[in-house]
């Protein structure tokens, strides 16, 4: 009888670095964990790599000045430039910020409230609830400063304002902070807008083309290379991290090519079929710091077909309950094995599946690798699961 269900290994890795040979390192590195540590490669394995160490295998780089120059050409050189629900992070977004600054000589920023769309937050919500504004307000700069201007972050102990002034400034550029909810209030301001939201990029671009701006969003900058740097043609600047405090890591763009290639060399070497996977940002949220982590326009940007879909699972607490309420122990266990190997191979919208997490697989599983690999110092760039297609009929 088995005792475990789905098992997670973080997979220490060597550094990695631009140039290497990604596929071949991911490989070697989980063949020799599998020796290492007496378990075996299965069929439906899943096999995840973070997009972080993608990009720097792949070269996937640009400079800030390569940032503002397609910014200036996008915009034929702007003389003020507005940006529109930027998310508050000296990690993803302090020097895309520096980029743009360096791309005018003014700048308007306009930020939503009481947190960016990740939930990062910018003012204390007691006093704007207590305060004469509602999340329907403009608060200007002067106001902020007036009512809210002494609130700093719980984590970072930063105040995201006063931070991205002082940022914007050092590059010789005005710049003017707005707090609103409506992206067309940045008309009020300047016709040129550069969009900055993750996850609502084209409704935000669409609103503002029809008031008539000049309106671009992130994910059109840097498509295509500038001579010879990074691009990523799909997401272009969003899903980017600080890599110096003149560099950026953009997204990575060669990762279908990978996740393939470490399928083909898993099945070459132990005969088996295993899933593959690159995973970015969980999309989970912190309870305490409010923060969405998906920080990154997905979770997923390239995986094998394996991991297409979502679960299709029953509850086994309802059919405890109700269908099998009477019976206990082994008897019990038996008639919700039958139940599970039974079950039809469509349940969406069903009562049998009432509780279970209606989402994608990509993101259910990135999910759980962000989580078991972390942001800092684990040194376990690659997430091994098994079991995770597995069940209590499972053998």
């Amino acid at each position: 009888m088995r005792d475990l269900g789905t098992v997670v290994r973080g997979i220490r890795t060597p550094i990695i670095k631009e140039g290497d040979n990604l596929s071949q390192i991911v490989v070697d590195s989980i063949l020799q964990a599998s020796k290492n540590n007496n378990f075996e490669i299965k069929e439906k394995d899943i096999i995840a790599i973070t997009e972080a160490v993608v990009g720097i295998s792949e070269g996937n780089y640009v400079t800030v000045d390569e940032v503002s120059a397609d910014i200036k050409e996008k915009f034929n050189n702007p003389e003020e430039l507005g940006i529109v629900f930027p998310i508050l992070s000296r990690n993803r977004f302090s020097i895309i910020l520096k980029a743009i600054a360096r791309s005018t000589k003014k700048l308007f920023v306009l930020l939503s409230f009481p947190s960016d769309e990740v939930g990062n937050g910018i003012l204390d919500e007691e006093k704007l609830y207590n305060s004469k504004f509602t999340t329907d307000s403009i608060i200007t700069e002067e106001e902020y400063k007036e009512y809210f201007g002494d609130w700093i972050h719980p984590f970072t102990g930063i105040n995201m304002i006063d931070f991205y002034k002082e940022l914007i400034e050092k590059e010789n550029c005005q710049v003017e902070f707005i707090l609103s909810n409506h992206a067309t209030d940045i008309l009020k301001y300047t016709n040129n807008v550069l969009s900055c939201d993750i996850h609502t990029r084209y409704q935000t671009k669409k609103l503002l083309q029809e008031k008539g701006a000049n309106v671009y969003g992130l994910y059109e900058i840097m498509q295509t290379s500038r001579n010879g740097s990074g691009y990523n043609k799909e997401y272009g600047m969003l899903g980017s991290n600080k890599s110096t405090e003149e560099r950026l890591k953009l997204f990575p763009r060669t990762g279908q090519s990978l996740v393939e290639s470490i399928q083909k060399k898993i099945k070459e070497a132990t005969n088996k079929t295993v899933e593959v996977m690159v995973y970015g940002d969980g999309a989970f949220k912190d309870p305490v710091g409010k923060i969405w982590e998906l920080a990154d326009p997905v979770v997923s940007p390239a995986y094998t077909p394996g991991l297409e879909g979502t679960p299709n699972e029953i509850k086994l607490k309802f059919i405890s309950d109700n269908k099998y309420a009477s019976l206990r122990g082994e008897e019990l266990k038996e008639a919700i094995k039958t139940e599970i190997r039974n079950k039809d191979s469509n349940l969406k919208g069903k009562m049998i599946t009432q509780g279970t997490t209606p989402r994608r697989l990509t993101d259910l599983i990135g999910s759980l690798c962000d989580l078991t690999s972390g942001s800092g110092d684990k040194g376990t760039p690659v997430v091994y699961i098994q079991g995770y297609f597995d069940n209590l009929a499972s053998e």
